[in-house]
């Protein structure tokens, strides 16, 4: 899941990266699988459609072992790599946006270059993420409503 680098954490870019999506009238979840396979670190939808994309990196040499992350870009219009305030950015690919964040929130620093989806794509992304956000929202609330027959007995 997320980890730590010496930037900062994950945990920490990816609740700015939220907060920063939530303020541009996005709605966010961590950690979306797309169909295929790979998982998005941040995931979020627009009020008009719009499925944004981004990955979180924390180390230099995390952004440059990964190369899988253009296998994403054809399931979202917005693409951005997110990172520490004191994330070296000269290493963020180029035609890809910038976002930086810390736990508190986060700043558009490059805009991502729109592309579009064909309408079949995009009605599948989208479709997918409301089952997640809404299977998360009723395990959520299931929880805080009886964690121990969710969980099991909870020891002290």
């Amino acid at each position: 899941m997320f980890h730590a680098g010496m930037y900062g954490t994950a945990t920490d870019v990816a609740r700015g990266v939220s907060r920063l999506l939530m303020q541009e009238g996005f709605s966010p979840i961590l950690e979306f699988t797309l169909a295929n396979g790979r998982r998005l670190d941040v995931a979020a939808l627009g009020a008009d459609g719009t499925m944004v994309g981004v990955e979180i990196k924390v180390s230099v040499a995390d952004l440059r072992g990964d190369q899988k992350w253009p296998e994403y870009l054809e399931f979202c219009e917005l693409f951005y790599f997110a990172v520490p305030p004191d994330f070296p950015d000269e290493h963020v690919p180029p035609g890809t946006g910038l976002i930086v964040a810390d736990r508190y929130g986060g700043a558009i620093v490059k805009a991502a270059q729109a592309q579009s989806l064909h309408a079949s794509r995009r009605k599948a992304v989208t479709l997918s993420f409301a089952k997640v956000a809404a299977e998360r929202l009723a395990m959520t609330l299931e929880l805080a409503s009886d964690p121990v027959r969710v969980l099991g007995e909870i020891p002290e």
